[in-house]
């Protein structure tokens, strides 16, 4: 008896294992090393779709020292929220920055919870890059629970 019980343990973890990685093979993993897979057709650019989660970049302002756009989202998908931390811009060299905030130009916006197709924002996103050469990314990766999947939107 104590073998079947090995067995039937042994055979539900390999199908959930397949049944994972059936569900994750079509996304890019986000935090896994891998570089992301350029977002998906949608409109108007810059945005980007995830699995019924999008948002749009406006505003796109670069100076020396300083990146500043505002982001905007329609969630019809199984995440929960919006939250700046989903962010961060890439610089030419790979350098990842995560977001900057100050209370006059940039202030914080806190992580917004909503779903069922409705929209947020716009939401402004600031960083402090040590280059602002082109090209700029925005990686967006939103909380999917165990699944990572990111998207990258190409600023400049």
């Amino acid at each position: 008896m104590p073998g079947v019980i090995v067995l039937f343990v042994a055979v539900l973890a390999v199908v959930a294992v397949a049944a994972f990685q059936s569900e994750v093979a079509p996304l890019t993993r986000g935090s896994g090393g891998s570089t992301p897979a350029p977002a998906p057709a949608c409109s108007p650019q810059p945005c980007a779709s995830i699995q019924g989660y999008d948002v749009w970049v406006a505003d796109v302002q670069v100076t020396t020292g300083s990146v500043r756009m505002t982001v905007s989202f329609r969630n019809a998908s199984s995440s929960t929220h919006a939250d700046p931390s989903d962010f961060v811009l890439v610089e030419a060299n790979g350098r990842a920055d995560k977001p900057a905030y100050n209370s006059s130009t940039c202030p914080h916006w806190p992580r917004t919870e909503f779903a069922n197709g409705a929209r947020r924002g716009p939401f402004p996103l600031c960083f402090q890059p040590a280059n602002v050469a082109a090209p700029l990314h925005l990686r967006w990766e939103p909380d999917f629970g165990f699944s990572a999947v990111s998207a990258e939107i190409r600023l400049t």
